[in-house]
């Protein structure tokens, strides 16, 4: 490894953004995968079956999948 030289600077790496890194995940094909909302509260006038489909994973819209990418550099 080579070793900088003391007045080089090196640039600063680039952090993920750690809402969005708790929030998407990648997957195999290169598209972003999110939990689905409306299923935190007001549950009872909601049909099982609508809660139950609620459960899968989505994937993002692929208009908003450059801006998630832009938030998650290493993923």
């Amino acid at each position: 490894m080579l070793l900088k030289s003391i007045g080089e600077k090196q640039m600063p790496k680039m952090k993920s953004h750690s809402g969005a890194a708790k929030r998407f995940k990648k997957t195999g094909s290169g598209k972003f995968k999110c939990g689905q909302s409306h299923r935190r509260h007001i549950l009872t006038k909601k049909s099982t079956k609508r809660k139950r489909q609620l459960r899968a994973s989505a994937t993002v819209n692929a208009a908003d999948a450059p801006m998630i990418a832009r938030l998650l550099p290493y993923s």
